[in-house]
Parts: C-alpha cells; sequence; structure tokens
C-alpha cells in the first residue's frame, strides 16, 4: 500500500498532531478490517463488532505499551506530541490517559503513512496485535 494522492505534496512535520490522528485512525482502521477480512468471511455485522473492539481507544492504549519500546527518536517525537495534544473533546466511555494514548498511535501511524513509510506501518500493526 502507498498513499493514494502521491501527487499531492504533503509535509507531515508541519501538520498538527491531530491532523495527523485523523488520517492515521482510517490507516489503523483499513489494517484492522484488512486482518478481519483476512482471517475469515463473517457477515458484515460481526465484521464490524470485531473492528470495534480492535480500534476503541483503551485497545489501542493497550497496544501502545508493546511498540514504545522500539520506536525510533523520529517516531517517539510524534507519538508524544500526539499524546500531548489538546482535543477539546471530552472522551466518553474511556479514561482520559486511554483516549490520549490512541490519538498518539494514531498521529504516529498517519505520520507514517504521509511519509510512505508502510512496511513500518505495518511491523508496528503486527507488534500490537501478535
Amino acid at each position: 500500500m502507498e498513499r493514494f494522492l502521491k501527487d499531492r505534496e504533503v509535509k507531515p512535520n508541519e501538520l498538527s498532531p491531530l491532523t495527523l490522528a485523523f488520517i492515521g485512525d482510517t490507516v489503523f482502521d483499513l489494517l484492522v478490517r484488512e486482518e478481519l477480512i483476512c482471517d475469515a468471511n463473517r457477515p458484515a455485522n460481526d465484521l464490524h463488532h470485531l473492528a470495534v473492539e480492535r480500534v476503541r481507544a483503551s485497545a489501542q492504549a493497550i497496544g501502545v505499551e508493546k511498540i514504545l519500546p522500539i520506536l525510533t527518536e523520529e517516531e517517539t517525537a510524534v507519538f508524544k506530541r500526539g499524546r500531548n495534544a489538546k482535543s477539546g473533546h471530552q472522551p466518553k466511555n474511556v479514561s482520559r490517559s486511554d483516549y490520549h494514548m490512541a490519538t498518539a498511535l494514531e498521529a504516529l501511524f498517519g505520520y507514517l503513512y504521509l511519509q510512505n513509510k508502510m512496511d513500518r506501518i505495518v511491523e508496528l500493526y503486527k507488534l500490537i496485535y501478535n
């Protein structure tokens, strides 16, 4: 997988962490959905419920602990920017800590996606769920 709009220039370092998380949320969701359909042909409703379990902030926060030790200095900086971002949004049914960790993970995935570092995204994703 590579960026769809490769002809459009984007500078990930100049984007806000919440903008990075905006695209990173979709990248992460696509990985989850692809993995689920590769595992088995299921009814769409079942796929949806399984995907929701994996993309919940609390699930993402648990996954973060698995990848933090191997992040590069640059990735750690992006992660911290995402974690410290102030969204002005009060998360529902999730702790503030988990919400910030999930936002940080999504910001990192967004950053890597915009840099076309798909192999690194997959590597991190596999560490989270394997």
